[in-house]
């Protein structure tokens, strides 16, 4: 089952390729070499990902469009972005810094709140890192596993600069992870000036997908296609393998001190309150997968669909009911502002304030 990101970029790449190909004698150009285009209509174009700068609502999608209000959602601004490149996730530490990922393993960083973005990582740079990474490896490294990563970095330098990177996370303005499809993960302790992969630190042998990645003061979190969790083992350095009882995809993953919460295909949650050892099942009386979530500024927590739900816990995930909406949206990205919930997804971005 495809992450809905994937599915939603799929949906924009082929209106990207209708668009070139029907124009004769156009000269293509790398998505990666191409800023992204200034459209009055980009709010309301497919927009994957919400976040919240200090008092600024952010939203990015297909195409490279980034897009802001600084008057809680009445207008509309849209950023300067280098690439063109479809947008999956955002991320902001403050009301300046923030980042922002993508397919063609493209890694963005902005200092002004989300108005100018600059490229940190590609997927160029990002093969060719993990590709030198994986060949410097320890002599003493398993040879099987040796053998796997080599094969997986020399199979995707060989395709070119295509896989996408999925999620973002920064624990403060320096250390940081990005991480997307194939297992593919970086890491960074200088906000994002250099990158290092992190791929054979990951008990994760099949290369799934690895499609959310959070943290909180008891540890840093990871989850991903087939029941994938894993957890930062902070002595080692490396992500182990946690045992849920869900063998379907979690599309992404929230957490508070005390409480871990993976979500994902067809309405599924699963909550720990251990650090990971135990897991139950939450009922979240949805049959439609969960793509995005979010922990309010009073620890309660809130979960989007992709059919419009959004749903709400005042217990730590143990119940949740539905908020009513005038209009249900299909739902990809979600961030609180107040008493303002921003979301994103097929439509562009809204702005709704249901009774909290």
């Amino acid at each position: 089952m495809k992450h809905p990101a994937l599915r939603l970029a799929a949906v924009a790449g082929l209106a990207t390729l209708l668009v070139a190909t029907a124009a004769p004698g156009r000269r293509f150009t790398d998505v990666l070499d191409q800023p992204a285009t200034i459209s009055p209509l980009a709010a309301q174009r497919v927009l994957q990902a919400s976040a919240i700068a200090g008092q600024r609502m952010v939203a990015a999608g297909a195409r490279g469009h980034i897009v802001y209000s600084d008057d809680q959602g009445t207008t509309w601004h849209q950023a300067k972005v280098p690439v063109s490149a479809d947008l999956t996730a955002l991320h902001f530490v403050d009301a300046r810094q923030g980042w922002a990922v993508g397919h063609e393993g493209v890694v963005l960083h902005t200092r002004d709140g989300g108005a100018s973005w600059q490229l940190q990582l590609d997927g160029r740079r990002a093969n060719a890192l993990v590709l030198k990474h994986v060949r410097n490896l320890p002599a003493d490294t398993d040879p099987a596993v040796l053998e796997s990563l080599k094969a997986e970095a020399e199979r995707a330098a060989a395709e070119g600069p295509s896989r996408p990177f999925l999620d973002v996370w920064f624990a403060n303005e320096r250390e940081g992870y990005v991480v997307g499809a194939y297992n593919l993960i970086f890491h960074t302790t200088d906000g994002g000036k250099t990158w290092e992969p992190w791929v054979d630190r990951t008990q994760n042998e099949r290369f799934y997908h690895l499609y959310g990645i959070r943290g909180s003061s008891d540890g840093v979190y990871m989850v991903g296609e087939l029941g994938l969790a894993l957890r930062l083992d902070p002595a080692s350095g490396r992500f182990t393998a946690l045992q849920t009882p869900y063998e379907g995809s979690y599309f992404g993953v929230l957490t508070k001190p005390g409480l871990v919460l993976a979500y994902g295909l067809r309405g599924t949650a699963y909550r720990s309150l251990d650090g990971g050892k135990n897991w139950e099942s939450v009922d979240t009386g949805i049959t439609t997968s969960i793509t995005a979530s979010s922990v309010m500024p009073d620890g309660r927590l809130l979960l989007c669909s992709m059919a419009g739900d959004v749903l709400l816990s005042d217990d730590d995930g143990a119940h949740f009911r539905r908020l009513p909406l005038k209009a249900a949206m299909p739902c990809t990205g979600l961030a609180v502002s107040g008493d303002a919930l921003v979301l994103s997804g097929l439509r562009g971005v809204r702005v709704v304030r249901p009774e909290l």
